[in-house]
């Protein structure tokens, strides 16, 4: 039976950020999908003030109910966790297994912010108040994911990475 993995990105990302490790799963066989949630990556035009965790959450629902797929292996990096989260919260039939790499975890009415120490909070609070124009983090460089400066892949995510929307942090996950 073939495996199905839809792979949900973090902040600032895409689903563009899974190419190698999708064309890797195919390889072996396996269907996946890599959706891109509202307001970052190719969908960065839909970036407002308005887009929540709910948003993300709906984003990724939306996509398996769309796509007509089950038993699926659902995979959130980072803040992506939040989303698969909340996905499997909405849709438990058409998933078989949770993974979370490197994923944030937040209980229902949490926000992310609740979840970290204040001083990083306050630090990005200030950055989306002084360049965010109040709705948006700014992006960060590709350093800042683990990408050592020079490596051949470091001008590839500089070109897709794109502000994410400050509210998934300040929102909890309904």
């Amino acid at each position: 039976m073939t495996k199905t993995y839809v792979l949900v990105h973090g902040a600032w990302h895409g689903g563009w950020c899974w190419r190698d490790v999708a064309a890797n799963l195919r390889k072996m066989g396996c269907h996946v999908t890599t959706p891109t949630q509202t307001g970052v990556g190719e969908r960065a035009h839909l970036l407002c003030k308005d887009i929540t965790p709910d948003t993300f959450v709906t984003d990724i629902v939306n996509h398996i109910v769309t796509e007509e797929l089950s038993d699926v292996i659902l995979v959130g990096h980072s803040l992506g966790g939040i989303s698969i989260t909340g996905a499997a919260d909405r849709i438990p039939d058409h998933i078989s297994h949770l993974v979370y790499l490197d994923g944030a975890i937040v209980e229902s009415g949490q926000s992310v912010f609740s979840t970290m120490p204040p001083d990083i909070v306050a630090a990005r609070r200030k950055l989306v108040a002084e360049e965010g124009q109040g709705i948006f983090m700014p992006t960060p460089p590709p350093t800042a994911f683990g990408i050592p400066k020079g490596h051949s892949l470091t001008d590839w995510v500089r070109r897709r990475i794109t502000p994410h929307p400050a509210s998934t942090y300040e929102s909890g996950l309904k």
